[in-house]
């Protein structure tokens, strides 16, 4: 039996290993035009306490005053619907959302103007976190 255990807990550290360098293996080179860019993925909860307390107008206006001036090259908004725990409670929370997605122009202060929309958005709206994904990928435009 002690066998058997050990044998099942080295071939599963093999697999995780195997998975995680698959995971981070060779990065793929860009192909015609396209270049390799940071593609930030921010994620929005529209909720404060128990309601909607993000309305579209608002979101707008956020969008226009905090986000496209850091941005102004371009982005995507999409509705979405968020879940989390909640860590006092254990619950399951679901909330309507906002992801934005931008592709990074390669400039030195691109975490600094994405800090800067996170900190915001926190701030004005009473937010616990903001969900924040950099990536790097092949794009064109």
């Amino acid at each position: 039996m002690r066998v058997r255990c050990v044998r099942f807990l080295v071939a599963a550290a093999l697999c995780t290993v195997a998975a995680g360098a698959a995971a981070q293996g060779p990065t793929p080179s860009c192909q015609g035009t396209q270049q390799r860019r940071g593609v930030a993925e921010l994620l929005f909860g529209r909720d404060i306490g128990d309601r909607v307390g993000v309305s579209e107008p608002a979101w707008r206006r956020f969008v226009a005053r905090e986000v496209t001036p850091r941005f102004p090259d371009g982005l995507t908004v999409t509705d979405a619907v968020g879940q989390w725990r909640d860590p006092d409670s254990g619950r399951i929370v679901r909330e309507p959302s906002k992801r934005v997605e931008i592709v990074l122009p390669g400039n030195a202060d691109d975490a600094a103007r994405l800090d800067a929309i996170v900190s915001a958005y926190k701030r004005q709206f009473h937010q616990r976190s903001v969900g924040l994904i950099v990536q790097s990928a092949c794009v064109a435009f």
